[in-house]
């Protein structure tokens, strides 16, 4: 259960909308058949000319990539269309906290996590681990599902973990039987927001991007 589960870096990421929309080979394609079908008919035998069956099924294959290209040309303005819509919409979340299963980029203060136990657990503990997926933390909680404190110590008095990303887990016990295993819900504001591949990534305080749909609430930073 490391880190990069949770969240997918930018870098690196195609910024273009999917090849599917974008693919110029269709229009290509059909450029070509029209050329192919136009030289076929001037340079038909006169004394053996083309089929008329043969010709019609040309004709419906030809309708059926002009039909294609038409297809694909509405699909660009229309993903165009969602994308300036959700870029528009998604303005106005800037600044604001959102509410959501994702790391935690600890700088030293407290941070307020919320959890929902099993309906059958009879203790909860809380999993830290670092950006290696090592378990550095683990630690009671209380066993309901009230937004609780974490502030990176073991409250004994020990010196806080390092400034850093961490995934915080709950595990759901029941006597000596874990029944589950469940992240975390943590606020952490919004710093950024783009479209990737036709989805909408969030950039999160800390540098973490996580998708919009992950998103569970949101409150005025």
């Amino acid at each position: 259960m490391d880190i990069a589960s949770f969240t997918q870096p930018l870098s690196g990421r195609a910024t273009q909308p999917p090849v599917a929309l974008t693919e110029p080979g269709i229009t290509s394609d059909y450029e070509t058949f029209l050329q192919m079908l136009t030289a076929q008919m001037q340079n038909q035998d006169p004394l053996n000319p083309m089929d008329s069956t043969d010709f019609a099924t040309q004709l419906a294959t030809f309708s059926g990539v002009e039909q294609q290209v038409q297809t694909n040309g509405l699909l660009r303005e229309l993903q165009s269309s969602l994308t300036q819509m959700g870029m528009g919409d998604l303005a106005g979340w800037i600044g604001m906290q959102a509410r959501a299963e994702m790391p935690v980029a600890f700088n030293g203060a407290a941070v307020t996590l919320s959890a929902t136990p099993h309906a059958l657990a009879d203790r909860l503990e809380l999993i830290v681990r670092d950006p290696q997926g090592q378990e550095v933390q683990r630690m009671p909680i209380p066993l309901d599902d009230a937004p609780f404190e974490w502030d990176g110590t073991t409250g004994t008095g020990d010196a806080p973990l390092p400034q850093g990303i961490y995934a915080l887990s709950v595990e759901n016990w029941s006597g000596e039987t874990m029944l589950a295993e469940t992240y975390t819900q943590v606020f952490s504001t919004i710093e950024e927001a783009q479209i990737v591949d036709g989805q909408v990534w969030l950039t999160m305080q800390g540098g973490l991007s996580i998708q919009s749909d992950q998103i569970q609430g949101l409150r005025q930073g």
